[in-house]
């Protein structure tokens, strides 16, 4: 490898490393083919800390009376936002990946799951694009697809909801 290949790789290294920064990213990687037996692969990763977002826990330093007549009112609210969160649902489908979420194989095609329909464990409920790398995701057991919680190309988190499924 010539000294002007090696200053190239360096400074595209560099240029990956300040896209990483820039998109706050975690990990990049590239394979560059420069000819049949000339090429370079670089992955480039950092570490990031993870702040603990602080956590609110309710004092009990009031009177047992009016905490038990209190508690009630503050439960029912706390328990239909657990009910109404998809991703609490034990029946929810989430994604092992971020990425793209297509309903179907390919334009035009059927999709592979609607509201109603019935499936075994295994069968494909959607795929997930992730660099380049289409991963179809199974239905972890068998049942009636009660919701769809995403929407044909839709960019998806690690662990977001994409279907219920009981």
């Amino acid at each position: 490898m010539s000294n002007k290949n090696h200053d190239a790789d360096v400074a595209f290294i560099k240029a990956l490393a300040e896209l990483l920064r820039e998109n706050d990213l975690t990990e990049l990687e590239v394979n560059r083919e420069y000819g049949e037996d000339d090429a370079l692969n670089v992955r480039v990763s950092r570490q990031m800390a993870i702040a603990a977002a602080p956590v609110q826990v309710p004092a009990v330093t009031a009177a047992p009376a009016p905490v038990a007549a209190a508690a009630p009112s503050v439960e029912a609210p706390a328990a239909s936002a657990v009910s109404d969160d998809p991703a609490n649902h034990p029946g929810a489908v989430t994604s092992p990946m971020v990425g793209t979420v297509y309903l179907q194989a390919e334009p035009g095609s059927p999709a592979f799951i609607k509201v109603g329909d019935k499936v075994s464990e295994g069968d494909t409920l959607l795929i997930v694009e992730a660099m380049k790398t289409m991963n179809h995701i199974p239905a972890p057991k068998a049942g009636t697809v009660k919701r769809i919680l995403v929407e044909d190309g839709a960019a998806v988190e690690f662990g977001s909801p994409l279907a219920i499924i009981e």
